[in-house]
């Protein structure tokens, strides 16, 4: 079977954050600073925390220098002294050596400590919102495949539980993205939910391969990689559950593109027996698959030949 050509990008990446580029919008990082301060990487908002704490610094002692000589013990003119005054005060360290003795030193001083207290307070739930947010370590396969499960052809993709703890009550939905043309002459991408075998896990602990059926009343009955690739298929899968640990709803998202898709391949069994009796689980196998024997192949690609495109 020929391999079928470039799919187009992606419209999730791979850890499921979206790729299209938003033009026209007025981008404002202070209109939602705090969404952008929480989503950024850590080593960003350490960053930002730092520049904001050493510019700030920088910046009082400017204004101790403009009053200079304001501060005891300080060298005349000794910027240095003066920054570092700055951060004993921000930092409510006060070692002693050093002191305001004017009403211009006193009153800068009473502003950083309010600008300290706040930077703080900011800082530190900033710092405890990013750490205490709600993920889930959820491992994708790297492709799906389509091959027969109990005789009939069936669309699977392989997801498993990184974390040694359950996400209990989970939900799984399989959505296809196709781009199609109404009566109307417009070119549109639809999305189209794909029922599967099994939606919800109790349990979801180890691993779960996402079974859709390609029966006759499947949107994907008759189809073939040609016909992924002029629909531009993509598929969406999206994970939700309750974390035991911390009991607070988890999600994950992927999407598979049709050049993803493996024909008359499955997956290679994750599961073992150990000597003692108890059950292993590889997951070096977790994104291996291998083709199947010609005996399964056939019953798969007479069920697409005899079907047609839909």
């Amino acid at each position: 079977m020929p391999a079928p050509p470039p799919s187009p990008p992606r419209l999730l990446t791979r850890d499921g954050k979206a790729t299209a580029l938003r033009i026209g919008l007025r981008k404002s990082y202070w209109a939602d600073l705090y969404h952008f301060l929480i989503t950024t990487s850590w080593a960003g908002l350490i960053g930002l925390l730092v520049g904001f704490f050493v510019l700030s610094n920088l910046l009082f002692a400017l204004g101790y220098l403009a009053g200079s000589p304001c501060i005891e013990n300080a060298r005349p003119g000794s910027f240095e002294d003066l920054f570092f005054f700055s951060v004993q005060t921000m930092g409510t360290i006060g070692y002693g050596k050093m002191s305001p003795v004017t009403f211009w030193s006193h009153l800068l001083m009473m502003i950083e400590v309010l600008v300290g207290y706040l930077w703080l307070a900011m800082a530190t739930g900033l710092i405890f919102a990013k750490f205490s947010r709600p993920t889930a370590r959820v491992l994708f396969s790297q492709v799906g495949v389509v091959g027969p499960r109990d005789g009939v052809p069936t669309l699977m993709f392989r997801l498993a539980n990184e974390r040694g703890n359950q996400i209990v009550e989970a939900q799984v939905r399989v959505v296809l993205a196709r781009i199609e043309t109404t009566t109307e002459g417009e070119t549109l991408r639809r999305f189209h939910d794909l029922p599967l075998a099994r939606e919800r896990n109790a349990i979801f602990a180890l691993s779960w391969t996402l079974m859709h059926p390609i029966t006759p009343s499947s949107l994907l009955h008759g189809v073939t990689p040609e016909t992924f690739a002029a629909w531009d298929a993509q598929f969406v899968i999206s994970v939700i559950g309750l974390d035991e640990t911390i009991s607070q709803t988890v999600h994950a998202r992927t999407s598979y593109v049709a050049s993803d898709i493996l024909w008359n391949h499955r997956f290679v069994d994750l599961f073992s027996q150990l000597a003692d009796g108890r059950g292993a689980m590889d997951f070096r196998n977790f994104h291996k698959t291998e083709p199947l024997a010609p005996a399964l192949r056939q019953p798969l690609e007479a069920a697409v030949a005899g079907a047609g495109d839909v």
